[in-house]
C-alpha cells in the first residue's frame, strides 16, 4: 500500500508505474494495482520538506520473494512523491484437495430408524 501526495492524473501515473517497474525489477510479480480514492489523512504528515494533510491511496497486491521488502521500503521512502509506504503480508489460502465422492448408505435413508 502507499500514499501519495496530491498529484495530477498523469503524475500519479507516472509515480505507479515507477513504483511498479521497480517491484517488477526486483522478481515481484504484480497482480492487481487498486485506487482507493484520495482521502483526508488521519494526521498531518512531513515528508520531503512539504505537510501533506490530503493524499491518494493506492493498493498494490503482489507476489515476491521477502526479500524485496526493505530494498522496496527504502526505494519508496525516497522518492517524493510518495508520503507513506507499507508492505502487508496476505495469508495464502490453502486449498484442500477433494477426497472423492464419499458413498451413502440409500438403505437407511429409505428406512429411518425409530426411536
Amino acid at each position: 500500500m502507499c500514499i501519495t501526495a496530491l498529484l495530477t492524473e498523469p503524475e500519479t501515473a507516472a509515480v505507479l508505474k515507477r513504483t511498479v517497474e521497480a517491484l517488477m525489477e526486483r522478481g515481484a510479480i504484480v497482480r492487481n494495482l487498486e485506487n482507493l480514492g484520495e482521502r483526508t489523512l488521519p494526521y498531518k504528515i512531513s515528508k520531503h520538506n512539504h505537510r501533506h494533510r490530503r493524499g491518494g491511496y493506492f493498493l498494490v497486491d503482489l507476489e515476491g520473494p521477502p526479500s524485496i521488502v526493505s530494498t522496496m521500503m527504502d526505494h519508496l521512502g525516497r522518492d517524493i512523491d510518495i508520503i507513506r509506504r507499507a508492505f502487508i503480508k496476505y495469508p495464502v489460502s490453502k486449498t484442500e484437495e477433494c477426497s472423492g465422492i464419499v458413498p451413502v448408505n440409500y438403505e437407511d435413508k429409505l428406512n429411518p430408524k425409530k426411536k
